[in-house]
């Protein structure tokens, strides 16, 4: 019933009222409570209807976001909540279809790879990012790729080596793994630490950019007159699970600071290790640059038993909520985070790009568009959009045993915040030539 259909049956039932009325039946204060009746009744259907008529025009396509779930990546799913905030969910007629993959994806990848598959049936779809692009990632892309190449393939911080993610994605983003490798040293030694302690397991060491990431971090506190540690933590999808990992961290860490020292800097691979990590750094001492995937977010809550509720969305809110926590612990100046959450920005920003792209048709041309400089620009300008005020770092990888550039994989780094300090400078630095040459070294 349109809104002007409901005023004519309301005028219908006045006149009736009136005429009742001339006849003795009901009393004028029955008929009135009636009439009033009618009115809301009438004016809340004729508002339904409006609502529906003004939201009835669904989006043009669609966008699918696969992430991990809230107790492997908080991060990466909160972005993806974002997406829906700002574009609509596709259920109400919005743009976005967010899904996420197991928990324990490492044995599961037949599952991640059929729910990544299962966003190609929908017609509209138009654009897949995956972050975190867990193993099984590429095999999915390349099905999607047979059923559907009008699709754009996303992958942030994939686990599979580049050349197998690249053969698949059309663009995958990573943070500098290079550049990382030499900068997270370099601002360890700028806050004052003498030794830096690398804490992983075979299965990270495994993949491609982490072994190179620690080869590199190597080799960099070498050339910055810094210890090198390597120390073996259990793998959170083990038969210890998740807890076991935790509870390791946590116990050992107080041995490494007596071992190592309060001027050591402890580095991990692994997010959800990051939180015992972080909280027995800020209570015994030592020094943390920045986690592996950096977010004020990572680690920092659940360490110091921060409440963010009310500031969720606002990073610089909760970059400084997070930064009074670290300071009245007794972390100030030993501490670092990005200010902005890289798996919450890849997200959104992955998601960004393709958007745009479909819209303005980058990768229509794809042998011209990926790899070019548009590209990288287009792909730092979605970043941008989601960090304002932050300094971010991007180039694409460069195949060190080749020389060979990767257009399909970029990398990007933001400048460390120090936490009760400044920002390190770092998302500037120049990264020595010799780092790109460096080549993985085995699994430990």
């Amino acid at each position: 019933m349109k809104f002007k259909t409901a005023f004519l049956a309301m005028l219908v039932l006045a006149l009736f009222a009136g005429s009742a009325f001339a006849a003795g039946l009901p009393t004028t204060d029955e008929l009135k409570g009636a009439l009033k009746d009618a009115v809301k009744d009438a004016v809340k259907e004729g508002v339904k209807e409006a609502v529906a008529e003004a939201t009835k025009k669904e989006a043009d396509f669609h966008i699918g976001i696969v992430t991990g779930t809230v107790s492997q990546s908080e991060d990466d799913l909160r972005g993806a909540e974002l997406m829906i905030k700002m574009y609509g969910d596709t259920a109400n007629g919005g743009m976005i279809t967010h899904i996420t993959y197991p928990d324990n994806f490492p044995s599961e990848q037949e599952t991640t790879i059929s729910q990544i598959l299962g966003l190609a049936d929908d017609p509209k779809m138009k654009v897949i990012v995956v972050n975190q692009a867990v193993p099984g990632t590429a095999e999915a892309f390349r099905r999607v790729r047979e059923r559907r190449s009008d699709i754009i393939l996303l992958a942030g911080e994939p686990h599979e080596d580049p050349g197998v993610i690249s053969e698949a994605a059309d663009i995958a983003t990573h943070t500098d793994h290079i550049g990382r490798g030499y900068t997270i040293p370099l601002g360890a030694k700028k806050m004052g630490a003498k030794t830096f302690v690398h804490i992983s397991f075979p299965r990270h060491m495994s993949y491609e950019t982490l072994g190179l990431r620690r080869a590199i971090m190597e080799e960099a506190c070498k050339d910055l007159g810094l210890k090198f540690v390597f120390e073996t933590a259990p793998d959170p999808t083990s038969d210890v699970g998740m807890a076991g990992a935790q509870q390791y961290i946590l116990e050992n860490v107080p041995a490494w600071i007596e071992k190592y020292g309060k001027d050591a800097a402890f580095f991990c691979t692994n997010d959800g290790e990051t939180e015992p990590l972080l909280k027995q750094i800020a209570a015994l001492g030592g020094y943390f640059v920045e986690a592996d995937l950096p977010s004020p977010l990572m680690g920092y809550p659940g360490a110091l038993g921060i409440d963010l509720s009310k500031e969720q969305g606002d990073w610089p809110a909760i970059l400084k909520k997070v930064e009074d926590a670290v300071v009245k612990a007794g972390g100030g100046n030993r501490m670092g985070t990005w200010a902005y959450s890289w798996g919450y920005t890849t997200t959104a920003a992955l998601a960004e790009f393709g958007k745009r792209a479909v819209e303005n048709g980058a990768l229509e041309n794809k042998a011209k568009y990926i790899g070019s400089a548009r590209a990288l620009k287009d792909m730092r300008a979605a970043y941008d959009e989601f960090c304002p005020g932050a300094k971010w770092g991007a180039s694409y990888f460069i195949e060190a045993s080749t020389g060979v550039k990767n257009g399909h994989f970029i990398l990007l780094r933001q400048d460390t915040y120090v936490l009760g300090g400044d920002y390190l400078g770092l998302a500037d630095v120049e990264i020595p030539e010799k780092y790109f040459k460096i080549r993985m070294t085995p699994a430990k």
